[in-house]
């Protein structure tokens, strides 16, 4: 699958919530783990691969075994608490990291991809996955929630970021 980069409009606006899933969704979801692996991604959001669908995927056990492959779909953060502060980079700003200020405890409400609507805890870097999953999927990149002036320094590489992903519309 192709990974959208900054700029592409897929990226900057809310994408839909999943009211029923497609028919060929165990394959989307196949696809999207073999771009992340490709990639060595440890999240990926679906319009990041272009499609207007509330739904990430994580698998974040190379650092942390106790997760493996998940999928979320329409994914609501409802709690969070307490502050982390770690660098962070996206497989749609390529070459660009940054650190970044989040809370180190989220509540997620999400559903499974067999329906089952769940409310789950989740701390440390699973918890900061799943926020910057869910900021792609309201528009938001990482690089949203850093100062001003650390952006201004990475304005020139995400202008031609902007300007590649344009030319690939």
């Amino acid at each position: 699958m192709k990974i959208y980069l900054y700029g592409s409009p897929i990226l900057e606006k809310k994408v839909a919530r999943v009211e029923n899933l497609p028919e060929d969704f165990e394959k989307i979801i196949r696809e999207m783990f073999n771009t992340m692996y490709d990639n060595s991604g440890i999240g990926l959001s679906a319009n990041q691969v272009g499609l207007d669908m509330s739904f990430f995927i994580t698998d974040i056990s190379v650092h942390d075994p106790h997760f493996s492959r998940r999928v979320f779909i329409n994914p609501e953060i409802v709690a969070a608490e307490g502050e982390s502060e770690m660098e962070e980079g996206c497989l749609s700003i390529p070459g660009i990291r940054s650190t970044v200020i989040r809370p180190e405890k989220i509540v997620l409400r999400y559903m499974t991809p067999e329906g089952d609507l769940k409310e789950e805890r989740f701390t440390d870097l699973m918890a900061r996955v799943i926020q910057h999953e869910t900021d792609h999927l309201n528009g938001i990149y990482f690089i949203d929630r850093i100062s001003p002036l650390k952006r201004s320094f990475l304005s020139p590489k995400l202008k031609k970021l902007k300007e590649q992903a344009l030319k690939e519309i």
